[in-house]
């Protein structure tokens, strides 16, 4: 299974001016903006550990899903929510050749904690041997700042602020994260239901 990022995060959708204000920067010098570029990368790296955590996409945009087998075949569960469209579903062969799957055979249940699609009769279609299925399909919340949970927005600039503090600090454990954070973030973690349980 193989995830692509179709759509980046525009500039103009990071809220630096508010990670400005939480950090409590110095406003009305002639040098205020000079930070901006490096508050927008703290704001990018916070984003993707956010989602990465939660399985949930902060700001909307797309993505596809490609897979070489079906974890069952009456239905295929997203990695990522909240689903706001599944835009195509195609089967490609072992030559690359792509094949669409009409809409009439699927279809998209935008469920919080499930988002997927489900077969329309007994099964998906198919999928070639040494192919594979691509999923098109598009999450998140909404276009900007606004539209995001309010304790994930929270969570975002805590991160983004302990990203600015310590960026000069190499002494930090792999995956890191303040206490605050985890407890926002926790409540929107994605069940991933296997034989190990939640992952």
């Amino acid at each position: 299974m193989r995830v692509i990022e179709t759509g980046a995060v525009p500039e103009t959708a990071l809220p630096v001016d508010g990670l400005r204000a939480h950090l409590r920067l110095g406003t009305g010098f002639a040098e205020a903006g000079l930070q901006d570029p490096a508050l927008a990368g703290f704001l990018r790296a916070a984003i993707a550990a956010i989602e990465g955590r939660t399985g949930r996409v902060l700001l909307a945009r797309g993505f596809v899903l490609e897979l070489a087998r079906w974890r069952d075949v009456a239905c295929q569960v997203l990695p990522l929510g909240p689903l706001r469209a599944v835009t195509a579903v195609e089967t490609v062969d072992a030559e690359g050749a792509a094949t669409p799957v009409p809409a009439s055979l699927w279809r998209a249940v935008a469920c919080d904690q499930r988002p997927r699609i489900e077969a329309r009769g007994a099964a998906l279609p198919g999928i070639p041997t040494g192919g594979l299925a691509r999923i098109r399909f598009e999450a998140g919340y909404g276009a900007d700042w606004t539209t995001i949970p309010a304790d994930l927005a929270q969570a975002t600039l805590m991160l983004a602020a302990h990203y600015h503090e310590y960026r000069h600090d190499t002494g930090l454990g792999p995956g890191c994260m303040p206490f605050g954070v985890t407890a926002l973030t926790e409540r929107f973690r994605m069940l991933r239901l296997s034989a190990g349980g939640r992952a």
